[in-house]
């Protein structure tokens, strides 16, 4: 297979709609869960927010995993428990640099601008800031998740 074919092969996978849509999917179940997570350690058993968001991201995290492994991406990846541990470290570490794009991304479109969007007395600014944020995080993981985690579009 030429390099041309492959890179063909790589870009139809990415490209699918199913699976963009299911990833997605996933994506908001794992938000719910980890917002829910938070809510309960900070607010009702008065975790920090710091530990709150790190226990949250991490079941978050794998929660997504799990679907993904199980629904989004079923058809790729190796079969075998030492596959699954595999895909599973890196998942994490794909999700981790989808964070920390996700930080980067909020922290420079709220600190490095002067953008106000009040509605109703409150700054909405760094709701959006955090929403744009998610996205471009979020575009990351699915490019590096369906890339280096379930290889999908290879032969």
């Amino acid at each position: 297979m030429s390099v041309a074919d492959l890179l063909a092969s790589r870009l139809r996978a990415l490209a699918r709609a199913d699976r963009i849509g299911q990833f997605v999917s996933v994506g908001v179940a794992g938000a719910t869960l980890e917002t829910a997570i938070v809510f309960v350690l900070t607010g009702l058993l008065t975790v920090g927010p710091l530990p709150a968001k790190a226990v949250g991201a991490e079941a978050s995290i794998s929660l997504m995993f799990l679907l993904n492994d199980r629904w989004t991406f079923a058809t790729e990846g190796a079969a075998g428990v030492r596959s699954l541990v595999g895909r599973f470290l890196k998942s994490h570490a794909v999700r981790l640099g989808g964070l920390a794009v996700a930080f980067a991304t909020l922290y420079a479109l709220t600190a490095w601008t002067d953008v106000r969007l009040v509605l109703l007395g409150a700054d909405l600014w760094p709701t959006v800031a955090n929403a744009v944020g998610i996205g471009v995080g979020m575009t990351l993981n699915y490019v590096a998740e369906s890339l280096l985690t379930w290889r999908v579009g290879r032969e």
